[in-house]
């Protein structure tokens, strides 16, 4: 569903990726897993000593054979299923709504009018509504990364942060950190270059698909990011924790990428030099492949190009499945009728 025309979003590509330039996303495999054991340390000063005394968090440890794969695997596409349902599910009540807004404004209320009180209140609700809704949702998003962020601050979250918000197949929790994890970023670095990122690119994409499917594609570009991530991990017995949004960045700066290739990007500090967002997206590819190949450990180049194969399959055949929808609108529709009696 196209929600801007093609010249305009191409345009607005244009200026996320001139405003991206060289911020690469990234999901970082945690520094802490390359202990042989995987623990996790945290330095507390013992009262009246100089010496720090060392907290070890270790995670509850599980198996990493085919039973884990084929367990998160039936997780990552009922997530993105679920996710593509409720994507339709919320663009059926934002229709239903706006049609009874319009409804209500017709009439003649003199009266009726809500006004804001307060300087601040009105200066706040002006700076929202002049957002778009590519850059609404993309600081929903932020906001929830932020929050995460800040409860790895906390100690005493630390083994609840370890088990749910960082993805480990060797971990006894191997599904929901699939999703939780691609919110969760433990280093600041790390948390304010995919936010910078995701601020560049989700305006353009929210603009060609709308913010309900850009959600939907967000977070199922996550879960199959993160199972990327487990296959390679399963696959060469190495087991680690990663963390991070870069999974799913990716597969919307690949989108992006598939669907204007012909965009000329530059980097931030060399605007004078120009390259298209084709060969962009080829750079980016085969800097993963190199990375498994070579056994990269920094960044987590699975779910790097795990993301970027679901960015690309998805604005190539995504669209079709998007159009069926309409049954599941359909069939919502009469459940909330019958529910609501009217």
């Amino acid at each position: 569903e196209v929600h801007a025309s093609p010249k305009r979003n191409m345009v607005l590509f244009s200026r996320a990726i001139a405003q991206a330039c060289c911020r690469t996303p990234c999901r970082s495999v945690h520094p802490w897993t390359r202990a042989p054991q995987r623990l996790f340390q945290r330095q507390a000063r013992q009262p009246g000593t100089e010496q720090p005394r060392a907290h070890l968090v270790q995670p509850q440890q599980g198996g990493t054979g085919s039973r884990t794969l084929t367990k998160s695997l039936l997780f990552a596409l009922g997530c993105s299923g679920a996710s593509f349902v409720g994507a339709s599910i919320w663009q059926y009540e934002n229709m239903r709504h706006e049609a009874k807004v319009y409804l209500e404004n017709r009439r003649v209320r003199p009266f009726a009018r809500d006004y804001k009180y307060g300087a601040f209140r009105q200066q706040l609700n002006q700076w929202y509504n002049g957002l778009s809704e590519g850059t609404k949702v993309a600081y929903a998003i932020i906001g929830v990364n932020v929050a995460v962020f800040l409860m790895w601050r906390v100690p005493r979250l630390q083994p609840t942060m370890v088990r749910y918000f960082s993805s480990n197949p060797a971990s006894r929790s191997v599904c929901l950190p699939m999703v939780l994890s691609t919110f969760s970023h433990s280093s600041l670095v790390h948390l304010c270059a995919n936010m910078l990122v995701l601020t560049s690119f989700a305006p353009a994409a929210v603009a060609l698909w709308g913010k309900e499917q850009f959600v939907a594609m967000y977070l199922s570009a996550g879960v199959l990011s993160s199972f990327a991530s487990y296959l390679h991990k399963v696959a060469t017995k190495r087991p680690a924790m990663s963390l991070g949004a870069s999974g799913a960045i990716l597969a919307v700066i690949a989108a992006m990428c598939v669907q204007y290739p012909d965009a000329q990007l530059a980097i931030i500090f060399l605007p004078f030099f120009t390259f298209s967002a084709g060969m962009a997206l080829k750079a980016i590819v085969t800097m993963d492949v190199a990375g498994i190949l070579l056994k990269w450990q920094l960044l987590d180049h699975a779910a790097h190009l795990g993301g970027s194969i679901f960015g690309i399959a998805y604005i190539l055949y995504g669209q079709e499945v998007w159009k069926r929808r309409e049954v599941v609108m359909k069939t919502w529709h009469d459940i909330s009728f019958y529910i609501r009696g009217n």
